[in-house]
């Protein structure tokens, strides 16, 4: 019998994730069956009912705007997904849910992928404040930034940034967003959070970059951005927050096979590089 998994949230008609999963589980020859689910913050008592009672759950993708929300049905949550207040993914295993935020991983194997570099006193720089702001600083953490300007219209509204740059050892600084242009030369590290079309107004304004600048652009639909296309002008590098979405696929899929045991075990995918290269062209990205 198949095990099922979803993607769940509200809106779910644009995601991608069911192609995303499906080109993996080919590969791997797994028996799970992967599809969207509309869902609500007021469906979730009904639908971990149904999934208690069936057993057959893979896993579940989650998206806004359940993030918080699915935190109360976990039977316990990483430490990363306790960081960051967001869970998007819950695998499980021994018949218990449990929860876990891939975001962060997505975030920094993209970064990687593209080539960052970090040297000693490098400062990067976040672009907007809300959730997906503080995956964004947690990844930075990882990846050994001690120092972050925080870029978001409403300055007032970071306190909970702030607390986590606190919990990670890392000296955070509210700007205010129509700083970054004059700004955009410190950082070779840029994640920008906002929603698509957001930056349109000022990224025309950026004259000048760090040399190694490398642009996360966490919104893909419109690709290239105003803001993507403008960093690439300057000699910048950029990356699609598709990459993000690929490389949290990834982990979530190491989960919902059960290959990987929890979050953080090195167990790799069998035919890694060949499931990966599948997901790639489920997203119309290069092969890697």
């Amino acid at each position: 019998m198949s095990s099922r998994a979803w993607v769940l949230g509200h809106p779910i008609d644009h995601s991608l994730s069911p192609s995303l999963h499906s080109a993996a589980y080919a590969v791997l020859d797994a028996d799970i069956v992967y599809d969207r689910r509309d869902t609500l913050p007021e469906d979730l008592p009904a639908l971990f009912e149904l999934i208690e009672r069936d057993g057959d759950c893979a896993g579940l993708s989650v998206t806004m705007p359940l993030k918080t929300a699915v935190i109360d049905f976990c039977t316990d949550i990483s430490d990363v997904a306790r960081v960051t207040g967001a869970v998007n993914t819950v695998y499980w295993r021994d018949g218990l849910p449990y929860g876990h935020n891939t975001d962060v991983y997505g975030i920094t194997a993209a970064l990687t992928h593209a080539g960052l570099k970090i040297q000693e006193g490098d400062r990067a720089a976040i672009v907007g404040g809300g959730a997906t702001a503080i995956s964004a600083l947690t990844a930075l953490s990882q990846l050994g930034y001690r120092r972050v300007d925080i870029f978001a219209r409403s300055v007032h509204k970071l306190d909970p940034l702030l607390q986590v740059a606190d919990q990670l050892g890392v000296q955070a600084y509210p700007r205010d967003l129509n700083e970054f242009p004059v700004g955009a030369f410190a950082y070779p590290c840029i994640i920008s959070t906002l929603p698509a079309h957001a930056a349109d107004e000022w990224a025309p304004q950026i004259q000048a970059l760090h040399p190694a600048a490398i642009l996360l652009d966490v919104a893909y639909n419109p690709w290239p951005s105003v803001l993507a296309e403008r960093i690439q002008a300057l000699g910048g590098t950029v990356v699609s927050g598709k990459e993000m979405l690929l490389y949290q696929g990834v982990e979530q899929v190491r989960l919902f096979t059960g290959i990987q045991s929890r979050p953080g075990d090195s167990a790799p995918l069998p035919n890694e590089r060949q499931v990966i290269n599948a997901m790639c062209a489920a997203l119309d990205l290069p092969a890697r």
